[in-house]
């Protein structure tokens, strides 16, 4: 059974990094053949180092992955075709479902989300001109919906890697932090943010000691501001009060998870990262893309809107401000205090949400029986 998945890369490594690890998992866990058709070969390489970012084809972790440019070359169609994102097939390559004598699924991957017009959404047929029907698929955090992208066994890995005190320690000297004894581990990969200064401030002051693990991305320009310091890169450490900052080399996805699950708290962008932090088992924060018209608050409004509703009042309030006020870029200062309060219950709630959401089953399991049942 062949299957294909569209990504054109948006958001720098959202986009890439799910389709990526749904490849992965598709072949991996359902013996699939896969190709993954990547209009930025360049962004799929930093989180595949092994990979080519000039390549035109290869296979990697047995997906073969194609660099899909404007200079389209026809190719016949899988059995299945996932659009992911809602990305523009390329006109050839629609036309060759519309006119194949074999029946084809087509799916449009849609973007994770609580909303609540997403159950109603999920799995309807569109009638496409030539009269193939192209269906929506939606991830989500309910059972109506086509669940979460999760790998057999990744919470068991989680926990075991959690209890085994040296292999934390190992993984974190093998990505030059040396840890600091009695100090809250947290790591943050976010997009530009105004409030990153008045966080940075309360740290600096604060009675415990802070060790921020910063992987190379958006936020560095931000960060170095606050520092006085130019060009930060990988391999520098800076010490301000109680705060203790390493700038981390942007890392490949398991590595990735490693240090979500090393952390205490983990603030993070975009879909995929958004996502395998609330694997981690962990308090987080995350900030959403920003939309025209302000719709990305809605977005992260419903997400809160259930993710809060087992806390106390007090506890939601407090992680719900947080979020908003960096979405909003203002003060943390206050917010990040009244998290500071709620630790506990936010932390044994991150746990929790981690499991329930476990229950479910996960996305690519639903998309192979959706195929299945369509057939």
């Amino acid at each position: 059974m062949k299957w294909d998945i569209f990504c054109s890369v948006v958001d720098n490594f959202g986009d890439i990094g799910v389709t990526w690890r749904l490849a992965r998992q598709l072949v991996a866990e359902h013996g699939l053949h896969v190709r993954l058709w990547v209009d930025d070969v360049a962004a799929f390489a930093r989180i595949c180092p092994q990979a080519s970012p000039d390549a035109s084809e290869q296979l990697q972790l047995g997906v073969e992955v194609r660099h899909w440019h404007s200079q389209w070359q026809p190719v016949e169609p899988a059995n299945v075709v996932i659009e992911a994102f809602a990305c523009e097939l390329p006109a050839t390559y629609v036309r060759a479902i519309t006119e194949s004598k074999r029946r084809i699924l087509w799916l449009n991957l849609e973007y994770l989300s609580a909303e609540d017009w997403v159950s109603g959404c999920h799995g309807l047929p569109s009638l496409q001109s030539g009269g193939v029907q192209k269906y929506f698929f939606f991830p989500g955090f309910t059972e109506s919906t086509g669940g979460l992208l999760r790998e057999a066994g990744l919470l068991t890995q989680r926990q075991d890697f959690v209890a085994n005190e040296q292999a934390r320690q190992q993984f974190l000297r093998s990505i030059g932090v040396e840890p600091i004894a009695g100090a809250r581990l947290m790591s943050l990969f976010t997009y530009e943010s105004a409030g990153l200064s008045s966080w940075l401030d309360v740290l600096e002051q604060d009675s415990q000691c802070t060790q921020l693990l910063v992987p190379e991305g958006r936020i560095l320009a931000d960060l170095g501001r606050w520092l006085a310091v130019d060009d930060l890169k990988a391999g520098d450490s800076h010490r301000r009060g109680a705060l203790q900052i390493n700038i981390l080399p942007f890392i490949e996805q398991r590595q990735y998870d490693q240090l979500l699950w090393c952390c205490d708290f983990n603030a993070v962008r975009g879909e995929d990262s958004f996502l395998r932090a609330q694997w981690a088992g962990r308090p987080l924060l995350w900030h959403i893309y920003q939309q025209e018209e302000g719709a990305h608050w809605e977005k992260m409004q419903a997400f809160l809107s259930l993710y809060c509703r087992d806390l106390s009042p007090l506890a939601g309030a407090a992680i719900t401000s947080f979020w908003q006020a960096w979405s909003a870029q203002e003060s943390v200062a206050e917010p990040w205090q009244a998290v500071l309060l709620y630790w506990d219950e936010l932390s044994a709630h991150a746990e929790k949400w981690c499991e329930q959401q476990a229950e479910y089953q996960d996305l690519a399991t639903t998309l192979v029986q959706f195929q299945q049942n369509w057939l």
